[in-house]
């Protein structure tokens, strides 16, 4: 497998996921026009780096904005993290936010609540 990339837009975040260094960072807005396009190839990458790796996989954001069938895309990024982490995997997740957002923090607190795996809400 190799690294995914996918350039960021007004509507669409900056993606990159790094299989040798297990860090998958997304920055930016999402509300894309296809999100099952955009966040299809980032689940694909990480189902695939949780299944042939054994290595660690961090997950930092830094979202400002996220539209509903974004939000159902993370979480089915945090159920696959929630469910390698079941089975003894090292995954965590780093939310950083501009502590002028608080709306961003309260979205970051929701998703946080369902996972049991290491999850930082970072204000900047």
């Amino acid at each position: 497998m190799s690294d995914l990339t996918i350039p960021g837009s007004q509507s669409t975040p900056s993606i990159h996921a790094s299989w040798n260094d297990g860090v998958l960072a997304m920055q930016g807005d999402s509300y894309p026009e296809n999100s099952f396009e955009m966040f299809g190839q980032v689940i694909s990458w990480v189902e695939q780096f949780l299944t042939e790796t054994d290595r660690p996989l961090r997950l930092e954001l830094e979202l400002l904005y996220l539209n509903t069938s974004s939000i159902k895309a993370m979480m089915d990024i945090f159920d696959l993290l929630e469910d390698a982490h079941g089975r003894s995997r090292d995954v965590v997740t780093r939310w950083y936010y501009d502590e002028d957002n608080e709306r961003v923090a309260e979205l970051a607190e929701e998703f946080k609540e369902d996972c049991t795996f290491p999850f930082e809400i970072v204000g900047r």
